[in-house]
């Protein structure tokens, strides 16, 4: 009984107590030249016009918080405001909130993925928690660069990994509705739910039925695009901008500037790294597999995005940790 106490003690230190403390050295404890939103008073302009007017739920939801915090500081925390204005304003501290509470439910989510179906090196619970934490530290270190709907679409798209691996097992239906569900809800947030098609596709579509005509699991793949295409198309028709599809075309500065070179070879050097954490060939191949059907995701970072901003890399770092060490053998197989 006592043991069992212990280890839930110590899961939940492991799961959302250290990863928050960190997540606040990031946020509080470190100056970043990247951005200057701790001293915005209010959301940013940007975040309504141009790309970022289609990330609705995040918007919206800074809103609302800048509002509240505001209101909770002024009226409640008289003895503490000198020391909240001091390191931030309402805006700053309200996003910190909302990404912490993203933050916390993914690591509490990445852990449920390392605790199902986990390859026997990981039933190991000392060494289990060593890779949770180095994927919590993958997480904090791009946080020079905060937003607000990265933490929120991290989450929503570990989610979309555990219901897809979830369906992947069972073959129960429920897990694959609720994963259409959630990408076209997830869009709404950032257009990173495309990796979830990705990585559906890397574990049902397989050449060898290809060659043989069976077109069963591609068909089974496009509610998925069509959830995504629906929000991602319909939000560009409802939300009127300047411009619909991109900010604007960075491949030129992507090659050009040392910081972004060095973004890129990060991104290349983690991935590269954990490609060999695979403990079989079979997740070597199911990764490989993901990093192909996500070349759409690169070439957009690579036309649109900066490399500097490594966070974008993240969803492909965590999900290869995850197949690095997932049991994929014995699976049910779906028809």
């Amino acid at each position: 009984m006592l043991k069992i106490f212990d280890e839930k003690i110590n899961g939940f230190l492991f799961t959302i107590i250290l990863p928050l403390l960190l997540f606040s050295m990031s946020y509080y404890g470190f100056e970043s030249s990247y951005t200057r939103l701790k001293t915005a008073e209010r959301p940013p302009d940007y975040l309504f016009s141009s790309v970022y007017a289609y990330r609705v739920l995040p918007n919206y939801l800074s809103l609302y918080l800048t509002d509240i915090v505001g209101y909770i500081i002024e009226n409640y925390l008289g003895f503490f405001r000198k020391f909240l204005h001091k390191n931030g304003t309402a805006f700053y501290h309200g996003l910190f909130l909302m990404n912490s509470f993203f933050f916390i439910l993914s690591s509490v989510v990445f852990n449920k993925l390392l605790s199902l179906k986990p390859v026997s090196l990981l039933l190991n619970i000392n060494l289990k928690r060593v890779i949770h934490l180095l994927a919590v530290f993958f997480i904090v270190i791009t946080q020079y660069a905060p937003t607000n709907c990265d933490m929120m679409a991290l989450f929503c798209y570990l989610t979309g990994v555990f219901l897809t691996l979830k369906y992947f097992h069972t073959n129960k239906t429920a897990y694959f509705y609720i994963l259409i569900v959630l990408i076209f809800l997830s869009t709404f947030v950032r257009e990173t739910a495309c990796l979830n098609i990705a990585f559906f596709a890397a574990l049902f579509l397989d050449m060898d039925d290809l060659r043989k005509g069976n077109y069963t699991m591609v068909a089974k793949t496009i509610p998925l695009v069509i959830s995504f295409l629906t929000a991602y198309l319909g939000l560009r028709m409802i939300v009127v901008q300047e411009t619909t599809f991109v900010e604007g075309f960075y491949i030129n500065r992507n090659f050009e500037s040392p910081f972004n070179l060095a973004g890129l070879l990060f991104g290349s050097i983690v991935l590269y790294f954990v490609y060999l954490l695979g403990v079989s060939a079979e997740n070597k191949t199911i990764f490989k597999k993901y990093l192909f059907f996500s070349l759409p995701y690169l070439a957009m970072i690579t036309m649109v995005g900066l490399y500097w901003e490594v966070r974008l890399f993240l969803p492909l770092i965590l999900t290869g940790i995850v197949v690095a060490y997932h049991q994929f053998k014995n699976s049910l197989i779906l028809s």
